[in-house]
């Protein structure tokens, strides 16, 4: 049968706030200006008056007829003419009766830099509620608190503070900066500019009252002169949309390069004081982040250099990469760079290496890294020969230095503008040098790092989202095609967990095989003249009351004859009785013992990002090494495989030490059909948990031992 099995956040959000007045205001009000241009209150004007913002300024405050040189207001409504933006930089306590002035003045947004509200904690929540009540009467659509404010590089129209803005060379470029933090936002624009990446916006979230960090990345994707969006998020638990932002910047093919912080620990404590908020599992982040357009680096030198690569437009088609360099010893450090990072450096094909062979000495290398040794002159004939090798989707070229450069620069760039794929030049002149030749290639769109590392880094970054784009594009909007309807379970009114011969009802009902068994009472038991199922056999107390049962010491395994199976079953109902004397005992189930690979599956419907589903290796790698892939749900066969090929442990699956490969097609069909259980019941099930589902020889199959289903 063929239905959409595309994540449900595969369609951008529908609606948004339009935010064109904020983001390109014609006119600005800035309530409290101040005539000391050295405060927060003042640096806004003096920005602005200084950078030549040609809208109209209206400074507000009621002791001044004027500041800094331009008429001053009494309040928001005395103001002539209609307002785009009010710059709120009054103090916490006037917040309120300011943003209500802004409302009766019919001004539709405003950027409050005030902090003092919930990110203080308890001290500051009644002034978030009078801020949360101002807000709602108002109308007005709010920027912050706590935050540094929004700019717009191209016309000058600062509704900000801080010491970046005061760089006159910042030019617009087709990058927008979204953060929740606005030191680090600062940081992020003038890092990026110093590298040659330049924004046309920067917005600083702040606590997120009203406006929120996903509505200015689904604003900022949505036009026209931005390519990309630099993103620092601290805090979140709005998982779905994160989820519909990725899938956004899929869409549109402008991936948003993130900075996420306040994953865990002491990190996690300081986000939550910076902003207030909560932020939900680092794990189902990193899984969205996989599903979306979304790359993520770890500091701000990654940022920058992810950046030029999305902006040289060069997107490769696969991970083969060539290796050129007058070094041996850079190509070695810079293949094992790029290896490290998910790249592959094959071996160019048998056409090429003949036709190097009347290039590169016997005493270089014509392998991969290509060694010319430092005979410059060779570089660019070895170039032309390389530049069209099927085996490699990408090259890298060590640049010539010292006096041959300004030589070398209009060869390769005449070489590298015969083809479209992506060309990396290591850049080898000495820090500081020639800097002129380098700002030429970056001009060009050529990424230029001095370190290997660096290189390996923000290439696979890279690379790995080109290979995302590539096949959320070949996928298109073809239904896919799931193995079983959606099946009708009557899971009753109630909540909590059900019993293991329930659980598996469940996941039968959706094409899970599970252990052959029978439920009996223990008086039908202890009368029994053969077992009812074949020996060896495992013996497990049913209650729902117990979900755990080896903790209750209700379970015995591998029971070889009949009088063991009466010894056990009084066992279980003992150990049973004594952990929860109150339990309602439905019987004892008597199983078949299964054997295989064992593994650990799992469904869980968080509240945060909906539906997942996850999958280990049993035991210590899923316990110790935390051994497990996520992905949300319902996943395809395609998003399985790979969910079992990202395992460290996936060798085993392959068979190892002579061991048989185990059916890794009966295990990518149960996270197939356990996403779509999860899915089509997301309003009843909170988790699934088979542990374990043995997973035995190519061919034979997998089989779930145990199951456990809760209820919400």
């Amino acid at each position: 049968m063929a239905v959409d099995m595309n994540p449900s956040p595969d369609n951008p959000m529908t609606t948004h706030t339009d935010l064109a007045r904020l983001l390109t205001p014609q006119s600005i009000a800035i309530i409290g200006a101040s005539s000391n241009n050295t405060s927060i209150s003042g640096q806004p004007l003096r920005l602005m008056i200084e950078a030549g913002y040609a809208g109209k300024i209206y400074p507000v405050n009621p002791k001044r007829d004027e500041v800094q040189g331009i008429k001053a207001y009494p309040d928001a409504q005395s103001i002539p003419g209609p307002c785009d933006v009010a710059l709120v930089a009054v103090s916490a306590a006037q917040v309120p009766q300011a943003l209500r002035d802004c409302g009766k003045a019919k001004i539709p947004f405003a950027v409050v830099l005030a902090g003092g509200f919930e990110e203080i904690g308890e001290a500051g929540m009644p002034m978030q509620r009078e801020l949360n009540a101002a807000i709602k009467e108002s109308g007005v659509r709010v920027v912050g608190p706590n935050c540094i404010g929004v700019a717009n590089i191209a016309t000058r129209a600062f509704c900000a503070f801080g010491g970046a803005l005061y760089d006159k060379s910042l030019e617009p470029g087709p990058v927008a900066v979204v953060s929740q933090s606005g030191g680090v936002g600062l940081s992020m624009l003038a890092h990026a500019h110093a590298r040659g990446v330049d924004s046309r916006y920067i917005v600083s979230c702040g606590n997120e009252a009203d406006l929120n960090f996903f509505e200015f990345c689904h604003t900022l994707l949505g036009q026209d002169d931005v390519q990309l969006i630099l993103a620092y998020l601290e805090s979140s638990t709005e998982g779905v949309k994160l989820r519909e932002l990725g899938q956004r910047a899929l869409q549109l093919g402008k991936p948003i390069i993130l900075l996420k912080v306040g994953n865990s620990g002491a990190g996690r404590r300081a986000a939550g004081s910076h902003t207030g908020k909560l932020t939900a599992d680092y794990t189902l982040f990193k899984t969205a982040f996989h599903e979306g357009g979304f790359i993520e680096v770890t500091d701000l030198n990654e940022m920058a250099d992810v950046a030029k690569l999305v902006l040289g437009g060069r997107y490769p088609k696969g991970r083969n990469i060539g290796v050129l360099t007058g070094s041996g010893g850079w190509g070695v450090m810079t293949a094992e760079a790029y290896e490290r990072n998910g790249l592959h450096l094959p071996l160019p094909s048998p056409e090429t290496a003949e036709k190097l062979k009347a290039v590169v000495a016997d005493y270089g290398s014509r392998g991969n890294p290509i060694d010319t040794t430092p005979v410059y002159g060779k570089q660019h004939t070895v170039l032309e020969i390389i530049v069209d090798e099927p085996n490699w989707d990408m090259l890298h070229v060590r640049s010539a230095g010292g006096p041959v450069l300004k030589e070398w620069l209009p060869k390769f760039l005449d070489i590298a503008k015969r083809t479209e794929k992506l060309i990396i030049v290591g850049w080898s002149p000495v820090p500081g040098l020639d800097l002129d030749i380098k700002t030429e290639l970056e001009k060009n769109g050529i990424y230029c790092p001095s370190f290997s590392a660096d290189a390996g880094c923000a290439v696979g970054l890279f690379t790995d989202f080109a290979m995302k784009r590539q096949k959320y594009l070949s996928r298109g909007k073809n239904p896919i095609m799931r193995p079983l309807e959606k099946q009708s379970l009557d899971f009753g009114n109630g909540s909590g967990a059900l019993a293991e011969h329930v659980s598996k009802q469940c996941l039968a009902r959706y094409g899970i095989p599970a252990t052959q068994e029978v439920l009996l009472s223990l008086e039908e038991i202890l009368a029994l003249k053969e077992s009812p199922v074949s020996f060896p056999v495992a013996v497990k107390l049913a209650s729902a009351d117990i979900p755990h049962k080896t903790e209750a010491d209700a379970v015995r395994l591998g029971v070889k004859s009949l009088d063991e199976l009466k010894a056990a079953v009084q066992a279980v109902t003992a150990g049973g009785k004594k952990h929860a004397p109150k339990a309602h005992i439905d019987g004892i189930s008597v199983q078949e013992m299964a054997s295989g690979v064992e593994m650990i599956v799992g469904a869980v419907n968080d509240p945060h990002f909906g539906p997942y589903v996850m999958v280990g290796l049993g035991g210590v790698l899923t316990e110790v090494l935390h051994d497990v892939a996520h992905r949300f749900a319902p996943v395809t066969t395609a998003d399985a495989r790979e969910m079992l090929a990202s395992l460290k442990g996936a060798k085993i699956l392959e068979g190892y030490r002579g061991a048989p490969p185990v059916d890794v097609d009966a295990v990518v069909d149960v996270l197939v059909r356990l996403s779509l259980l999860i899915t089509d019941h997301r309003d009843r099930i909170a988790e699934i948990d088979i542990n374990p589902l043995f997973a035995r020889a190519k061919g034979n199959g997998v089989v779930a031992a145990d199951a456990l289903v809760v209820l919400r």
